[in-house]
């Protein structure tokens, strides 16, 4: 019988997430490690129901853990802009929701499982919800 080396375990960091695949909360696996662009930190995440993966900002995540979600700021509809699934946003920017009349922050971005564009904006009547950005890009 051959002598094994020590047994080296393999460290695993899971988190919960949005599954925008199964449309519910599910848990991740952290793959990889950290990509660092454009002073965002990113880093995969695979779902452990689906098998789907998304990029996920850290510096949101752990901004969301610590309970700085950065709504503090008073958002108007005139400094809003009109929600479109083409068009493309950017973190920060305050979003119109007509059909639902309702106000929102975008806090994250994210690249969905089949390859598309998503942004998660905090809503004041609707909380957190994910939309489709970039359609037909």
């Amino acid at each position: 019988m051959a002598k094994r080396g020590p047994r080296r375990s393999r460290k695993n960091k899971y988190i919960t997430l949005y599954s925008p695949f199964l449309m519910k909360e599910t848990k991740h696996e952290l793959i990889g490690e950290p990509i660092e662009a454009e002073g965002v930190r990113q880093q995969w995440a695979r779902c452990t129901k689906s098998r789907h993966s998304q990029l996920i900002n850290l510096d949101t995540l752990e901004a969301k853990q610590n309970g700085d979600d950065g709504l503090d700021t008073v958002v108007s509809r005139e400094d809003s802009v009109a929600y479109s699934p083409r068009r493309e946003y950017n973190i920060g920017e305050v979003v119109y929701h007509e059909l639902w009349d309702d106000l929102g922050r975008v806090t994250g971005k994210e690249i969905t499982s089949n390859g598309g564009f998503a942004i998660v904006v905090h809503f004041e009547k609707n909380k957190e919800k994910r939309l489709i950005e970039r359609l037909g890009s």
